[in-house]
């Protein structure tokens, strides 16, 4: 399927950043990178701010892309540790440095946090309000180990193994796996935009 010159673009942008930063987004760097005219880029984004925004978006869209198949179903409809594993596989096998950079550009511009917020509040184990609550201290604990991955493969010059990556992923996923059955917090459903926390 062909993409849009607009998605072209945004692809183009991803692949700038994922070579030379967000700083290194320009009309020109992506023009360039998309092969398309400065009036071609302007025709789609006004200004350097609109491009950076629709990136932002255009990657939270992505991950949520991801989510939804991961899970099999919309965040509403999925139980607890279906949403949590569902973001450990999102996390540890589809992140990607561009994320990574856009969620520390966050810290600078708190509306980039915005789409990523809810994907967030929707579909991540939160830190336990009862440290001794273990099944939601290991729900936790696989979360900060998928981020952790993804931070490793986006800060590293050595990707790792697909065999490595599969096995830690299996066995981050073996916490839901072995979640008790029909629990009510495993059956709990999703409510979005509660408890907003940082993303990642």
């Amino acid at each position: 399927m062909r993409l849009s010159n607009r998605s072209k673009i945004l692809e183009a942008a991803i692949r700038v950043i994922d070579r030379d930063g967000v700083t290194a987004v320009t009309f020109d760097s992506v023009a360039a990178e998309a092969e398309v005219t400065r009036g071609g880029m302007m025709y789609h984004f006004k200004t350097r701010d609109a491009l950076i925004q629709a990136i932002n978006q255009h990657l939270a869209d992505s991950w949520e892309a991801n989510l939804l198949g991961n899970a099999g179903k919309p965040a509403e409809e999925a139980t607890t540790d279906e949403r949590y594993a569902a973001y450990v596989r999102t996390s540890a096998n589809l992140a990607t440095r561009p994320e990574l950079l856009f969620c520390l550009e966050g810290a600078k511009h708190p509306a980039l946090t915005v789409p990523w917020s809810r994907l967030i509040d929707s579909w991540a184990a939160p830190a336990p309000d009862d440290i001794d609550d273990p099944q939601a201290l290991a729900r936790f604990i696989a979360r900060l180990a998928a981020d952790g991955l993804w931070i490793y493969e986006s800060l590293s010059n050595r990707p790792l193994p697909v065999a490595v990556r599969q096995r830690v992923t299996q066995q981050l996923n073996a916490v839901f796996d072995a979640a008790p059955a029909g629990s009510a917090e495993g059956d709990a459903p999703a409510q979005a935009g509660k408890g907003r926390r940082t993303p990642r």
